[in-house]
């Protein structure tokens, strides 16, 4: 290939990357309102800290919350000063905007896969970044406004640094791995470096090479590695001297160790979690790992361990070590393990292209499994407003469409893919029940979403009653409506469980036929009947003075 037919193969498939990040990862972001207690927090802490023009103490309703590092919430405060730049009508921050540091982590992540794979195992990268940008993980989390994605990209990032740097011996590489290393540290905390030690010692140990170790701890690195992440903790520790116990001591060590956060989940929670979190590819990261097994068994451990090629190796210390340290874990959450999806696609991506350069087949099995899954994928996306709007899947004339179309898709992806071409289609057929889904999702569940998980149409509901800021209370609310409430109207909400009950005259959102409960709260002020909101269960009262 000629360097002018190199360059527009560049070209081009950086251009449907750019077309497949953008839909995948940018298109509806606020299609539903945040959902949660954990966005409409991290988008309030963010908005605060901008108001406040502070980018060292994450605060909440005007006190220090200390839970996690600063790196979203400082991404968040650029994307919300850039839109009060160029959108001066409103304050910058919406659903958007807070949503916008995930989907532009995600598009870094497979910008990096692309190049990285360009560089070392030409002639996969484009498989390689699809494969990772269509995971459900991956397309999940970049539509959230959350620290997932962030320690997911820069992780990775750094990982595939390290082993450019194994496969190379370019300092450079290796100052990538600590400078994102780093920026993981700034994104979630500890768990960046710790499951990269982890990886590298085992990875070290499967080599029977002391010196990876030894090559790794460089000192410049290091010290890099300290230059960006230690300001940040060393500031806020001497802003806040209850911070080391607190971030520290409860909300890593003892979140590890204890359910003291109320998230218990058996020892094989995050085993589901995973395979779902690579949907579609999960039947060829099945088939993969399968494979690498029966070769160790038949060949010895050298089979992956070779001098030459270790990438395979790599990749599934990678995958596995987060699945089974948190797994450890007493509290579990699903995006905990996201750091692990991109090696389980570039696992996929690597065991494709070996079927192709050796020109198998797909069976009849593989096939049909991965398009029933692809139908699968659809048939839920397709159903997934109903479901969000009734908690079942009923049936009904839209669950037969819905089913008729997951069938045709199946059959066609199935039929494509025992052809002879089959093993170049997986991509492109693949693809199509990815796009598809997404868009069923952000097309015709969102609404339904939005209306029975969100605090938008809460928020909006009281708003119609009261163009200025009256006080709000809670009576028999959980904390993730009182998250989204407090974010909506951009003030915080008072318990009336707590007694804490406003002096002013002010709205009450309540848990549905609770008015006489909230009447006897306030003896003597009159409590009116505004509205309900029989999606979320909920009404709202007015008490006056």
């Amino acid at each position: 290939m000629n360097v002018s037919s190199s360059n527009l193969q560049i070209r081009t498939e950086l251009l449907l990357l750019v077309a497949f990040c953008g839909f995948l990862f940018f298109y509806g972001l606020g299609a539903f309102g945040l959902l949660g207690a954990d966005e409409p927090r991290y988008a309030q802490i963010a908005r605060e800290m901008l108001d406040r023009s502070d980018w060292v103490t994450p605060v909440l309703n005007d006190k220090p919350w200390l839970e996690k590092p600063p790196l979203y919430y400082w991404q968040a405060m650029v994307c919300y000063g850039a839109a009060r730049a160029f959108l001066p009508a409103g304050d910058g921050v919406n659903e958007q905007t807070a949503r916008l540091p995930g989907a532009i982590d995600a598009a870094l992540l497979i910008a990096a896969i692309y190049f990285f794979l360009r560089r070392f195992r030409a002639g996969t990268e484009l498989d390689g970044a699809l494969v990772t940008a269509s995971c459900a993980g991956v397309i999940g989390f970049a539509h959230a406004a959350a620290t997932d994605m962030p320690l997911a990209a820069t992780f990775t990032i750094a990982l595939l640094a390290w082993y450019a740097w194994h496969e190379s011996r370019q300092r450079a590489a290796l100052a990538i791995f600590y400078l994102f290393l780093a920026l993981g540290t700034l994104a979630k905390g500890p768990v960046a470096p710790v499951l990269a030690a982890v990886i590298v010692v085992i990875f070290a140990a499967s080599k029977r090479d002391r010196h990876i170790i030894l090559n790794t701890l460089w000192l410049p690195g290091i010290l890099l590695f300290l230059v960006v992440a230690l300001p940040w903790y060393v500031a806020v520790q001497m802003r806040n001297p209850e911070f080391f116990r607190f971030f520290i001591l409860e909300h890593n060590l003892a979140r590890f160790s204890t359910n003291v956060y109320h998230h218990p989940e058996p020892f094989w929670f995050f085993l589901p979690v995973f395979l779902l979190a690579v949907l579609p590819w999960t039947v060829w990261l099945i088939a993969a790992v399968v494979e690498r097994v029966r070769q160790v068994w038949s060949e010895g451990w050298e089979a992956l361990a070779s001098p030459d090629d270790s990438w395979t190796l790599f990749l599934l210390i990678w995958m596995l070590v987060p699945v089974f340290f948190f797994s450890m874990s007493r509290s579990k959450l699903p995006g905990y393990i996201l750091p692990a999806v991109p090696a389980a696609a570039l696992l996929v991506t690597d065991y494709l292209a070996a079927r192709r350069e050796k020109e198998i087949k797909i069976s009849w099995l593989l096939a049909a499994a991965h398009g029933v899954l692809c139908g699968l994928l659809v048939f839920g996306a397709l159903s997934a407003a109903a479901i969000a709007a009734t908690h079942h899947l009923a049936r009904g004339p839209w669950s037969y469409v819905a089913s008729a179309i997951a069938v045709v898709i199946a059959l066609a992806t199935m039929t494509a893919l025992v052809t002879n071409a089959g093993p170049r289609l997986v991509r492109s057929a693949t693809m199509i029940a990815v796009i598809v889904s997404v868009a069923a999702v952000i097309r015709f569940a969102a609404p339904a979403i939005d209306a029975t998980q969100s605090a938008r149409p809460v928020a909006e509901t009281i708003r119609a009653f009261s163009r200025e800021p009256v006080p709000v209370a809670l009576y028999h609310v959980n904390r993730i409506e009182q998250y989204g409430i407090e974010f909506y109207l951009n003030r915080p909400a008072q318990s009336c469980e707590n007694e804490n009950i406003p002096t002013a005259a002010h709205v009450v959102v309540a848990a549905q036929g609770t008015q006489s409960q909230v009447a006897q709260l306030v003896p003597g002020r009159r409590v009116s009947y505004l509205t309900s909101i029989p999606a979320q269960k909920l009404e709202l009262y007015w008490v006056g003075k």
